[in-house]
């Protein structure tokens, strides 16, 4: 089997919103004009619905009630906008997998965006945006292996949980190729920018080029930090195993260790989309 059998069985892709397709297409784009992708939004009703609850929330603490997706434009900003727009798609993307719990998977997922966006707000190198939209898709590739070949997830799932292999070595041992490779070659398919779908093939192994790419080093350290919360380790455990070199090759400064306890009280807040 290769990656592109996987892909093309077209009816089990994830049915990722075209508005959320196009304005993860455009995050690179300077010139973009996002006044037109607020109008797709609003045409969108599921996304606009959620994305209007979600700013409507406790969380966001305004004064008023928010009734339009202009409106949460003009009072969030863009920024805000297009976060809540993206993990909205993704979150809505599939109805059901089997083997997955996708409340608790889409959960993870928004918790290493929400870090990956963190680390990028403190690096001259990556932008907020891309680490955001890498996040979410770091894991897309598992979720697509379970919807295509469920039997198999199943057995990389038992073979995981009983210790026999790690992740990595099984999906090699029992498909020929990972995860990540499925979720990079999904990205390319629907012609994201290149650099989102590298991260996502090279996270977990940064190293392994000899010129790492900042991204990854981003989405690496997330995924650090997102498993030391999964586990509830101790603050001084997590500075003491931190990742200094994956640190300095996403273009943070050595202080970042001490700033650490800011990202293990990063909230949860975008979980209000699973409901």
């Amino acid at each position: 089997m290769q990656v592109k059998d996987i892909l093309q069985r077209t009816d089990k892709l994830p049915n990722v919103p075209d508005v959320v397709r196009e304005l993860i297409q455009l995050l690179n784009d300077p010139n973009a004009k996002y006044e037109e992708i607020s109008e797709k939004v609003t045409k969108d009703q599921t996304i606009s619905l959620k994305v209007l609850r979600i700013v409507n929330s406790a969380y966001f603490g305004l004064s008023r009630k928010i009734s339009s997706i202009e409106e949460a434009t003009v009072l969030l900003g863009m920024d805000k906008l297009k976060t809540l727009v993206i993990a909205s798609g993704f979150a809505n993307s599939v109805d059901s997998v089997e083997g997955i719990d996708l409340k608790a998977f889409w959960s993870d997922s928004f918790r290493v965006a929400g870090l990956a966006q963190w680390f990028a707000k403190r690096s001259e190198d990556v932008s907020p945006d891309d680490a955001f939209t890498a996040g979410i898709v770091h894991n897309i590739g598992r979720l697509l292996i379970h919807l295509t070949e469920p039997e198999t997830a199943k057995q990389i799932q038992t073979m995981v949980s009983e210790r026999k292999a790690g992740r990595v070595k099984a999906e090699l041992d029992l498909l020929g190729f990972t995860s990540q490779e499925v979720g990079k070659a999904l990205t390319d398919l629907w012609k994201f920018p290149s650099n989102l779908g590298n991260a996502v093939q090279q996270h977990q192994r940064p190293f392994a080029d000899d010129d790492p790419q900042p991204l990854a080093c981003v989405l690496n350290l997330a995924c650090y930090i997102n498993a030391c919360i999964r586990h509830d380790r101790e603050a001084d455990l997590v500075r003491e195993g931190f990742p200094r070199s994956v640190a300095k090759a996403a273009g943070l400064s050595e202080g970042i260790v001490y700033e650490l306890d800011d990202a293990l009280a990063i909230g949860d807040e975008l979980n209000q989309l699973l409901d």
